[in-house]
């Protein structure tokens, strides 16, 4: 099927759930256009205003569905930075259903590995009727790129959401270079057999229609092979391809050093407080989303066992914990978050002093607030049960004042590349966990510096400009 628009259709095309702008309906009826950040748009930013781009992405609330009935879906420049930006207006219902039904209560929950498999999950009717609107979800995405996209244009399809995309594209526009990319993990073959025989082989034929097939480490790229190989033999055409995400190095120096940021050590710092000889007391850091895989609740039990077993770090400690509200129209968050919250409030109880709160508990997201407890940070705590990658890992060295020793989970993709330098953990064994805090907070300060700036140069060492760019380089090679 060839486009209408192939005459002056678009040379490089991204697809992803969420786009580079929201918006919100106010009072007066207006439309107040709010644009995101992250590695998409570097990397599209990186290709530069003379190629003919195209970001495609879902309406995700009121504001934008308005924004896509007023326009057409295809949006104002003056609200997207330049960037040509077609909004898809599904209708809330099917893409409910395919967002919080299937990709975010079943394949993430499959690929992190997070399904409590004596009582889940149950694949019947209810399931099955919300897959249909994930296949619908994923076709209003393949039918817009296909209407979208020049002669031999290259596509990029981001993550779970969209996996079938490739499939459907490639059939409607052969002629397409389509990749995609995947920024969780890749379920091992056992648990991926979780899923219904047909729709897991729906799942693999569906990615399989893209040229490449990518992932950020090489741990889920075999992953994924390994379940092609089991359930189809093979990947067929399809190249897997692994490319890590790394922090963007500029940006964070900058951002971390304005006054909001210097605003917020100084709240921080005075929070913290003083230790009974009057030096600041230490600090353990970490910054999440209140997300399942995060592990934020054995986070607080080690730091609860290095307490009780290591009575010389009372009232020289914080936990500085902010754990930011995350899909919490799924009940199963909602309570995870509770637990976070009572669990903090439990420590704070055992072991707080009227000079001393052991745990800062914030839940409300504050970016300025996050990079002020990465540049005072002198512990960094990672231990996610399972994760893509983990930019917080990467992201703390590279602003840190002073030096910070990071302890991290095994099962973070970024463990890859910064293992040899960090201190490393099983995210289930809580005993370990705490251990490794005591190291990482008795460590000389040389060490911690040394350690750091070789962290700081691994994370660094793939900015997302590079790493969208790269992709687009391998498609149309």
């Amino acid at each position: 099927m060839a486009s209408e628009h192939d005459a002056h259709g678009a040379s490089v095309l991204v697809a992803s759930n969420r786009g580079p702008v929201s918006y919100t309906l106010r009072d007066d009826g207006a439309l107040a256009a709010r644009r995101g950040g992250g590695g998409l748009v570097s990397g599209l930013s990186a290709i530069g205003p003379g190629t003919d781009a195209v970001w495609v992405c879902a309406a995700l609330g009121d504001g934008d569905r308005e924004a896509v009935r007023r326009t057409g879906g295809r949006l104002d420049p003056d609200d997207t930075g330049g960037q040509r930006v077609r909004m898809l207006g599904i209708p809330p219902e099917v893409h409910g259903d395919a967002y919080n039904g299937i990709a975010n209560s079943v394949l993430w929950f499959v690929h992190h590995m997070l399904f409590q498999t004596p009582v889940e999950p149950s694949f019947g009717a209810e399931f099955r009727a919300q897959w249909a609107s994930y296949e619908a979800y994923n076709r209003a995405f393949a039918e817009a790129l296909a209407d979208d996209a020049g002669e031999g244009a290259a596509v990029l399809v981001q993550d779970y959401h969209l996996a079938l995309v490739p499939g459907m594209l490639r059939a409607l526009r052969p002629d397409l270079r389509i990749g995609h990319f995947s920024h969780t993990p890749w379920a091992p073959v056992d648990y991926f057999k979780l899923l219904p025989d047909d729709i897991a082989r729906q799942l693999l034929r569906g990615m399989l229609g893209a040229d490449r097939a990518c992932f950020l480490t090489r741990r889920w790229a075999d992953a994924f092979r390994a379940c092609c190989d089991e359930l189809l033999g093979g990947t067929g055409e399809t190249r897997t391809g692994v490319h890590g995400l790394g922090a963007d190095a500029d940006f964070l120096r900058e951002r971390s050093h304005r006054a909001d940021v210097g605003e917020r050590i100084g709240m921080l710092r005075e929070q913290i407080g003083t230790d009974a000889s009057g030096a600041p007391r230490r600090t353990i850091v970490r910054v999440d989303r209140t997300e399942l895989s995060k592990n934020i609740v054995r986070g607080l039990l080690a730091f609860r066992g290095l307490l009780a077993e290591r009575p010389d770090w009372r009232e020289r400690v914080v936990h500085v914990a902010f754990a930011y509200p995350s899909r919490q129209d799924l009940a199963v968050y909602r309570s995870y978050m509770e637990r976070v919250r009572q669990l903090a409030d439990e420590i704070n109880a055992e072991f707080g002093t009227d000079g001393w709160t052991p745990v800062l508990l914030h839940l409300e997201d504050d970016f300025a607030r996050s990079l002020a407890a990465y540049r005072i940070a002198d512990v960094a705590l990672v231990n996610p049960i399972r994760d893509g990658m983990n930019l917080v890992a990467k992201e703390v060295p590279v602003v840190s004042d002073g030096g910070c020793a990071l302890v991290l989970s095994r099962e973070a993709g970024a463990y890859e590349e910064l293992g040899e330098d960090a201190l490393v953990v099983n995210p289930y064994d809580i005993t370990a966990t705490a251990q490794a805090l005591h190291e990482a907070l008795t460590m000389p300060d040389s060490e911690r510096g040394e350690r750091t700036k070789r962290l700081a140069a691994a994370a660094t060492a793939l900015p997302p400009s590079r790493w969208f760019l790269d992709q687009l380089a391998e498609l149309r090679a």
